[in-house]
């Protein structure tokens, strides 16, 4: 799999150049004609469907309009609009710090962000994190990357953006599979501070914590953690990359899985026995 960041838009615009080749057939025009119509050279036209050229959004929709496609105009959008940011390289942000890469998600996007939706498989997420839960963690990647040493910083921001819990119109739907509460970040000290917190956070009335028992019927498994912001964005994080979806079917994808993955959980009473039990043992 080719991980060059170069290498991302260029596929993503190559494959938002066959979606509209695809319109542009089924609606029987030929590429002469579709450019008459939008009053385009044709050659752009052949630019556009071959991925040399980038649409702007007037032409999605001129586009679209010919095609008798209008329904198509927002998933088109939302396409260009991840041609160049889709995926955004850790790499390179992270030669300025751990701070930046964490600026992946900002402070703004979660002020204008009423529903989170999180999953998360072997990490609790940053949002539940306790100061020392979160420096250990990435104090690890920081060594692991050879990333600057902010993580006092880092940690700083992760805290600040905690702040969200607490905001009046403000959701928070939680889905952890056991795992996370076992997989330790520091020492069993820090590991137990962590799960008090996720105890504490449970009693909050804005937010659902389930939790996904180890060994147990399901009938969907995602390859990676994932959360969904609003109906807006869904964004997924690896080691490294950060990727944002805003394609609405997409979304709408993510937002399935999710509630399939809602229907394996325990919450309430026996999400928090989960928590205890792995608590009790730290001390075995």
């Amino acid at each position: 799999m080719n991980t060059n960041p170069s290498s991302s838009p260029k596929r993503a615009r190559q494959a938002l150049g066959i979606r509209l080749r695809d319109l542009r057939k089924e609606a029987g025009l030929t590429g002469r004609q579709l450019a008459m119509v939008t009053g385009q050279h044709y050659t752009r036209i052949s630019k556009i469907e071959n991925g040399v050229q980038t649409p702007t959004d007037q032409d999605i929709q001129e586009w679209c309009r010919a095609c008798s496609a209008d329904d198509q105009v927002p998933d088109l959008v939302a396409s260009l609009r991840a041609v160049e940011s889709a995926y955004l390289e850790y790499r390179r942000q992270s030669r300025a710090g751990m701070k930046r890469v964490l600026g992946a998600h900002t402070l703004q996007r979660y002020d204008q962000t009423s529903f989170f939706r999180i999953y998360e498989h072997n990490v609790i997420p940053g949002l539940f994190q306790t100061a020392e839960y979160s420096a250990a963690m990435l104090s690890f990647w920081i060594k692991f990357l050879g990333t600057p040493n902010d993580v006092e910083e880092a940690v700083g921001v992760r805290m600040e953006r905690q702040k969200v819990l607490y905001r009046s119109g403000k959701r928070f739907a939680v889905l952890l599979e056991e795992q996370a509460l076992r997989t330790w970040f520091g020492t069993a000290e820090i590991q137990a501070g962590q799960l008090g917190r996720l105890l504490e956070l449970m009693s909050l009335s804005n937010v659902y914590l389930g939790i996904i028992p180890l060994m147990t019927h399901r009938v969907g498994v995602p390859s990676a953690g994932f959360w969904i912001l609003d109906d807006a964005l869904v964004a997924l994080e690896t080691p490294t990359a950060s990727i944002e979806v805003t394609q609405p079917s997409e979304i709408q994808l993510y937002a399935r899985m999710f509630e399939v993955l809602k229907g394996s959980a325990l919450h309430g009473r026996e999400a928090r026995a989960l928590i205890v039990k792995a608590l009790g043992e730290l001390n075995d």
